[in-house]
């Protein structure tokens, strides 16, 4: 084997530090006794303890989860059927390219334009109905719209993976349609989906700029929270809450990316 050279193991745990050092520093601020400043005065947990008492962050704390819980399961339900549409279904080639091509527009187009567009959206159909306020249900829809894609792109490695031979044994066996999808593909594709679910959990919990677009003055949400509260200065909650929200990411990305690469028996 080759070995590495120095200045690229350099290079690469100075990437590494770089990357995680902040968080890092903000981790051990939000255990520090100290409330302001970087002089550490002791260890404690009184922060996090503050944070149940505070009910600004609870009612933000209930919006995130009640946003990213039903945003999560349409976006998962809409995504794998779009993930099995577009892989399973004889598509010529250029609609198949234009389906792929579509399909990744939402991961790579800024948050920023996406918002835009929504808020024209929402504001067109207020025209129509009041339901558009906005609000909870104008940020769950805006979560689902970027949510899909990324479920899809789980599911559909899944099914890459998973491959066509066996549903032709299945077939070959005379088995139905839905007894193949029930029996045979859901579980195989479990993984993939869970996966998907997990992760786009994961970027609605963590969303701002949509959120911050399409939020009414009763869904506020713990990113939003964190921006208004780190304007009127940075406090060791704001450190607790932080940390606890990249703890919390960390563990579904790590359990999404484990879930993804589950081989198929």
């Amino acid at each position: 084997m080759r070995k590495t050279h120095p200045v690229i193991k350099v290079l690469a745990l100075f990437t590494v530090w770089f990357l995680y050092l902040p968080l890092m520093g903000v981790a051990v601020c939000s255990v520090n006794s100290a409330r302001d400043g970087w002089v550490w005065k002791g260890f404690t947990l009184d922060w996090y303890i503050k944070l149940f008492d505070n009910e600004w962050i609870l009612n933000s704390a209930w919006n995130t989860l009640v946003l990213a819980v039903v945003s999560t399961a349409i976006a998962t339900v809409l995504g794998t059927v779009l993930a099995i549409g577009i892989s399973r279904f004889p598509w010529g080639r250029k609609t198949n390219s234009f389906l792929n091509m579509m399909l990744n527009i939402p991961v790579v187009i800024p948050d920023i334009i996406m918002a835009g567009s929504l808020v024209v959206v929402f504001g067109i159909l207020r025209e129509v109905s009041s339901m558009f306020d906005m609000g909870m249900i104008d940020m769950i829809i805006g979560h689902v719209t970027f949510q899909i894609a990324f479920v899809a792109l789980v599911v559909r490695s899944r099914l890459a993976l998973i491959g066509q031979d066996v549903e032709e044994a299945g077939r070959d066996l005379f088995a139905s349609n839905w007894y193949l999808m029930r029996k045979v593909m859901l579980p195989l594709m479990m993984p993939g989906i869970v996966a998907g679910a997990m992760l786009a959990f994961t970027l609605s919990l963590d969303d701002f700029v949509l959120s911050f677009f399409l939020s009414g003055p009763d869904s506020q949400t713990l990113p939003l929270y964190i921006y208004a509260a780190v304007r009127r200065g940075v406090t060791p909650q704001i450190h607790a809450l932080s940390t606890l929200i990249v703890l919390i990411t960390v563990v579904l990305v790590v359990g999404a990316e484990r879930l993804s690469k589950k081989e198929v028996a």
